[in-house]
């Protein structure tokens, strides 16, 4: 599932966003986040220089369109 979370349709341009707007799409807080990574459960930050870290936005949405789709996995039509 992880590495599911962190593929990145090559079609999509690529932008950056920071820890304030990855919280705002998926309302996790700054612990959840650092520990889902740590778990292999979010996509990684891309490093930019020695104190500042992005994510991939197409990366953290695909993780939040797996997370619908898996909570509608269950419901029967």
């Amino acid at each position: 599932m992880a590495a599911q979370a962190q593929a990145v349709p090559l079609e999509q341009p690529r932008r950056f966003i920071k820890l304030r707007e990855v919280k705002t799409l998926t309302t996790l807080s700054t612990s959840e986040l650092y520990r889902r990574i740590a778990d292999g459960a979010f996509p990684r930050q891309v490093p930019l220089g020695p104190k500042s870290v992005v994510w991939i936005e197409s990366e953290v949405l695909a993780w939040c369109d797996a997370r619908i789709a898996e909570s509608r996995a269950g419901v029967a039509a």
